[in-house]
C-alpha cells in the first residue's frame, strides 16, 4: 500500500520525460496502477466546485461597499422590430376610441399575443403607422421621448388644448432569447426594466454545468449585433452596462470545459465514474493477462 501511494505522489510531480523512463523500468501491474492514479486525478481535479455555482462572489474588484448598489442601466431606445403600446385618453372618450384597440371581454385589450395584432410596430423606416397622424419615426427614441411626440401631434392635428389629452407608451413586453446551458426558448416579461438574473432565473437559471464567468449578451443595434460578456460569480457585474436586458437580447451559456470530458458535476457523481473505469480496467487487465 505504501509502494502504491509512493508511486501515485511521483506520478503528480515527476517531468514528462522521467516519467516515461520510470514506467520503461515498472511491471505491467505497476504500469496499471499509476494509470489508474493519473486517471483519478484528472477527474477529481475536474469537479465543479462552489465557486463555479455561486453568483455575485466578492473577487476584490468592487473598491467600496457602496459601489455594490450602484445599478447601470440606461433608458432604452427603440430599434427596429418594437412593439409599442400606446393608449390615448381624453375627457371625450369617444374622440379617442380610434385610437385604442377594442378592448376584450376581460377587460385587457394588450394581453399576451394581443401585443402582436393591436400594438404598433417599427418598421425597417425605424416609423410606426398611427391612426389619423400616419407615419411617426420614433427608431432611437426612448419611451418618454415617443409619449411627448405622440400627444404633441395629436393636439396640433386633432385635438384641441382643452380636451385634456392624456398619451402612455410601453413596451409591448420585454422580449428575449436563451440558449444554451440553461433553458433554451424565447421569453417575454411584463415589466419595465429586468435584469439578467431575473432574465435567467425565468428561463429555468443555469445549469450546474453552465459557465457563469463568461456569460454572453447578444444585442441588437442600428448597425448590426454585438457580442458583451459579463461575469455573474462577479460582484462587479452589477455596474455592467449588459446587467439589465434590453428587448431582443439573446442571453448565451456556455458549457464549462469540465462537461466535455465527462466529470460528474458533484464528489458522488465523480467517484462513480473514477469507480466505474476502475473497475473496468483491472477487468480487462486480468482477462488479457489470462489469455
Amino acid at each position: 500500500m505504501v509502494q502504491i501511494t509512493k508511486i501515485c505522489y511521483i506520478s503528480f510531480y515527476i517531468p514528462v520525460e522521467r516519467l516515461y523512463l520510470l514506467l520503461n523500468h515498472l511491471s505491467s501491474m505497476k504500469r496499471l496502477i499509476l494509470f489508474i492514479c493519473t486517471v483519478i486525478s484528472v477527474f477529481f481535479s475536474s469537479c465543479i466546485t462552489n465557486k463555479d455555482v455561486v453568483y455575485f462572489q466578492d473577487k476584490g474588484t468592487i473598491l467600496s461597499d457602496s459601489l455594490l448598489l450602484k445599478e447601470t442601466s440606461k433608458p432604452y431606445r427603440v430599434q427596429v422590430n418594437d412593439i409599442l403600446s400606446i393608449k390615448v385618453k381624453a375627457l371625450d372618450n369617444e374622440l379617442t376610441a380610434i385610437f385604442n384597440p377594442v378592448e376584450t371581454a376581460g377587460g385587457s385589450s394588450a394581453g399576451g399575443s394581443q401585443l402582436y395584432f393591436n400594438g404598433f410596430t417599427v418598421d425597417l423606416h425605424g416609423n410606426i403607422k398611427f391612426p389619423i397622424l400616419g407615419d411617426i419615426s420614433v427608431l432611437g427614441f426612448t419611451i418618454d421621448e415617443i409619449e411627448v411626440k405622440v400627444k404633441s401631434e395629436l393636439l396640433k392635428q386633432y385635438f384641441k388644448d382643452t380636451a385634456e389629452l392624456f398619451v402612455t407608451v410601453k413596451l409591448a413586453g420585454l422580449r428575449y432569447t436563451t440558449i444554451g446551458e440553461v433553458g433554451t426558448g424565447v421569453h417575454t416579461l411584463y415589466q419595465d426594466r429586468v435584469n439578467i438574473i431575473e432574465a435567467l432565473a425565468n428561463a429555468g437559471d443555469i445549469k450546474t454545468t453552465g459557465d457563469r464567468t463568461d456569460v454572453m449578451v447578444i444585442r441588437q443595434y442600428p448597425q448590426g449585433q454585438k457580442i458583451h460578456h459579463i461575469d455573474l460569480t462577479d460582484l462587479a457585474a452589477m455596474q455592467s452596462p449588459y446587467y439589465y436586458i434590453q428587448p431582443n437580447d439573446m442571453i448565451l451559456v456556455k458549457p464549462l470545459k469540465r462537461k466535455a470530458i465527462g466529470a460528474g458535476e458533484t464528489f458522488t457523481q465523480t467517484l462513480t465514474t473514477v469507480a466505474s473505469i476502475f473497475a473496468i480496467i483491472v477487468s480487462t487487465y486480468f482477462l488479457t493477462k489470462n489469455l
